[in-house]
């Protein structure tokens, strides 16, 4: 069992930048591929980053591609997910999640389903 606690959320102005944090506790975080998540008020859950194990491979969706780092600690247990030149359209509670099973091929490793454990979540707002 791994529990996910984002943190790093806040009231941010366009042209911001920050840096979302995702504290795992449990074995084996190395194993989990991780991602980043999003939700906007009304809308659906949607793909934002995630990270092969090693840390090396990294996928991007469109809309923050260029403008996200992600990232991950494997001896604290920690990802990351650093987020510049903020714009209105990134408000969002933003989601970490690890997954154990989803095979190597799945990648951008972009579908709910491909993640077992998820966060409770932290709101960024991006203020125009």
């Amino acid at each position: 069992q791994v529990q996910l606690v984002e943190s790093g959320g806040g009231l941010v102005q366009a042209g911001d930048s920050l840096t979302l944090s995702c504290v795992a506790s449990g074995p084996s975080f190395s194993t989990y591929v991780m991602g980043w998540f999003r939700q906007a008020p009304g809308k659906g859950r949607e793909f934002v980053a995630s990270l092969r194990q090693n840390g090396v491979a990294k996928y991007y969706s469109h809309p923050v591609r260029g403008r996200a780092a992600i990232s991950r600690d494997n001896d604290k247990n920690t990802l990351n997910l650093h987020l510049s030149d903020l714009k209105p359209g990134d408000t969002a509670v933003y989601y970490c999640a690890a997954g154990l099973r989803v095979p190597p091929t799945r990648v951008p490793y972009g579908f709910d389903s491909d993640y077992e454990y998820w966060g409770q979540g932290t709101q960024v707002t991006v203020s125009s």
